[in-house]
């Protein structure tokens, strides 16, 4: 068998997008929930918008239901927002409409410098921890039963 090897150091879209499609191929071929959750329809998005009295953005919540779970991908407001009880709101909101779309438990991501005691006052759990990721602070992995 011959092959060569070739080290890169710039981004390489066309490389990236090629081992992304085989890696999907072989968990399709692996997995019959990867395989269904690719079909048109299986997944559901949930994106709550905020915005100001002009209409502009100023924050919100992006998640996505599959599995029978809700993965919160992203949530953040503007500072001015913050401490008046809208992010219960929002993460209340997100959860309730993910119970709906058939979600029974919830997923995300947080570092020790954004909300992660915001998280376990709302009822999510720590499953995993990378410490010092970045340097000197931690990455979280949270979870919470919904139903």
């Amino acid at each position: 068998m011959n092959y060569q090897i070739e080290v890169s150091l710039d981004k390489n879209e066309e490389f990236s997008t090629f081992l992304s499609t085989k890696i999907m191929e072989f968990n399709n071929e692996h997995s019959i929930h990867h395989r269904e959750v690719r079909k048109v329809g299986s997944r559901h998005p949930i994106n709550i918008i905020v915005t100001n009295e002009q209409q502009q953005w100023v924050g919100g919540i992006s998640a996505e239901v599959y599995w029978n779970w809700v993965e919160i991908n992203d949530f953040w407001f503007g500072e001015e927002f913050r401490g008046k009880g809208l992010g219960s709101e929002l993460l209340n909101k997100t959860e309730k409409l993910a119970i709906e779309k058939g979600a029974e438990k919830a997923l995300l991501t947080t570092y020790d410098f954004q909300a992660r005691s915001f998280y376990e006052l709302k009822g999510y759990e720590v499953v995993g921890e990378i410490k010092d990721y970045p340097p000197g602070s931690s990455y979280f992995t949270m979870v919470k039963k919904l139903i």
